[in-house]
């Protein structure tokens, strides 16, 4: 098997990366329009906020958070239920030789970054940082 010449790095290739911003605008817009046929599903409002791809791009992992994160568990399932239907929509808006298998994972990452943000506001952490300021000047 041949070794990717311009890719050698442990994250994902510019490939899956563009793929999988790809899906996620198609995904999301799928989504914003209400094309699915499940009523529960179109009365909410979804973020998608990441799609990570396997490295042989036919798994897509898409990230989703409801609009104000009330019925998370809900939406995962809402979701999963009609995740063959979301398949055949997304994949015809793009132009892949596979039509990804879809996985729905809720985002985390604005509850890491409150939690961030919150650690960051402790007064020994300004503290320490504010020393290491000094030091470098």
């Amino acid at each position: 098997m041949g070794k990717n010449k311009f890719h050698d790095g442990p994250g994902p290739s510019q490939r899956q990366l563009r793929v999988g911003e790809t899906i996620r605008r198609a995904l999301s817009d799928v989504l914003a329009r209400g094309d699915v046929h499940d009523p529960d599903l179109n009365r909410l409002s979804i973020t998608v906020g990441e799609v990570r791809t396997s490295p042989d791009l036919k798994i897509a992992t898409a990230y989703v958070l409801p609009l104000g994160g009330q019925g998370q568990d809900e939406v995962i399932g809402l979701l999963a239920r009609n995740k063959g239907e979301l398949r055949r929509i997304v994949s015809k808006k793009l132009s892949l030789k596979f039509a990804p298998d879809l996985r729905f994972q809720l985002d985390e990452t604005f509850d890491r970054m409150d939690q961030t943000r919150e650690m960051l506001n402790r007064a020994d952490v300004r503290r320490d940082t504010a020393g290491e300021e000094k030091t470098t000047e």
